[in-house]
């Protein structure tokens, strides 16, 4: 493969700002004469089908203290008709559904104190992000995921408008003491699933057939969902390897979804510098031939929410394995323990194009040598803004 050697210097000189410049310099942290483990190597430069490089470069991270302060509380009737009560963030905080502890780890609960009269709804919260999104890599970072009979977590994005015609993308989502994870996707007509893409899930079926339209007015309102093969990625037994990740690449090359057990986390993403080019199969694809990622999902806010019964909990209880009613399971708190979200931190990356390709000579370049080269063209652009070109 050729390359071209002044690829560095030219990509920092069409950045469109000194911010996304700063953004790309920092990603090549230096350290004691050598850059750090994710720009060795490049092994975070990829490539796009039509030859393009580019990088997942930062672009939000929601973590810590902060963390909730980019997200607003929903406190309304629950869309998919859970026996749930939404609580505002006074509340949530005033009850202890939502807090962080000493450690930065971000807790949200359902209420796991209380005992409920007959027809009386449980608290819990659901936050949505005041930021939306059209495309990115979001990777969240998860020690426990709420699980138990009744009990319907979801970590999702949602488009901005009529539902479901902005989109719907169900990263992280299952009901009871189920141990597979199931994505989904809930679009506009027009979408459809090929079931034949390379990815390791199962499609989930309708009738008995795959349900490939991703039509969210039809079949219930299903969507086209996937089930991740992996039994570590949901429920008790991904809480036992100590939580792991999940990872959601939105571009013009489709929607991938990809979860990692604890020990299994790739070491890009431990290093802040991910490429899912270099993580195999993903768990669920949609791909573009069959609906356009742009077209069909548009303006995206972050969502978490812990509902109950309802429109899957509840209609599935009865086959569910577990005991009695989804009603009766509503009222006793000791059923609830294992409703907590546990949360690293959520970070949403966002696609860097250059003009050219990595030099395969500039892969093994003395690092100093590199930084010299980065350094330089960042002090050209901040000289050309400030004179006006």
């Amino acid at each position: 493969m050729h390359y071209d050697l002044g690829f560095l210097f030219s990509s920092l000189l069409v950045l469109q700002s000194i911010p996304e410049a700063v953004a790309l310099l920092d990603f090549f942290k230096f350290d004691h004469g050598r850059f750090s483990r994710r720009a060795d190597s490049f092994n975070a430069f990829d490539v796009n089908p039509n030859g393009s490089t580019f990088l997942w470069i930062p672009q939000d991270e929601y973590s810590g203290k902060t963390f909730f302060d980019s997200f607003a509380f929903f406190s309304g009737k629950d869309p998919t008709n859970g026996q749930v009560n939404y609580v505002n963030s006074s509340v949530a905080f005033g009850d202890k559904l939502a807090y962080v502890q000493d450690d930065g780890v971000v807790i949200m609960k359902g209420d796991d104190t209380t005992w409920l009269a007959d027809g009386e709804y449980r608290k819990s919260v659901r936050i949505s992000s005041y930021a939306q999104y059209n495309t990115g890599l979001f990777i969240l970072d998860t020690n426990k995921i709420p699980w138990g009979c009744a009990i319907w977590p979801a970590f999702w994005t949602l488009g901005n408008g009529d539902w479901p015609y902005t989109g719907e993308i169900d990263i992280i989502e299952g009901v009871h003491d189920n141990q597979h994870n199931q994505v989904a996707f809930h679009t506009a007509p027009g979408c459809v699933l090929n079931s034949n893409a390379p990815f390791t899930g199962t499609v989930v079926q309708h009738g008995g057939q795959n349900n490939t339209e991703c039509n969210g007015l039809i079949n219930s309102n299903a969507g086209c969902g996937i089930t991740e093969w992996s039994r570590a990625s949901y429920g008790p037994l991904f809480d036992q390897q100590g939580g792991g990740v999940f990872a959601m690449k939105w571009d013009e090359n489709g929607i991938a979804v990809w979860s990692f057990f604890r020990a299994a986390v790739p070491q890009d993403v431990v290093a802040n510098a991910p490429n899912p080019s270099l993580w195999g199969k993903p768990s669920a694809l949609l791909e573009p031939e069959g609906c356009d990622p742009i077209q069909f999902f548009k303006n995206h806010s972050i969502i978490f929410d812990i509902t109950f019964c309802g429109d899957w909990a509840g209609n599935s209880y009865a086959t569910s394995g577990c005991p009695g009613t989804c009603a009766d399971r509503l009222k006793d708190p000791g059923n609830f323990v294992n409703a907590t979200w546990s949360i690293n931190h959520l970070r949403v990356y966002r696609k860097q194009l250059f003009n050219g390709r990595v030099s395969a000579a500039a892969s093994q370049m003395d690092s100093a040598h590199l930084w010299g080269i980065l350094t330089l063209a960042m002090v050209c652009i901040v000289s050309l803004t400030y004179v006006g070109l």
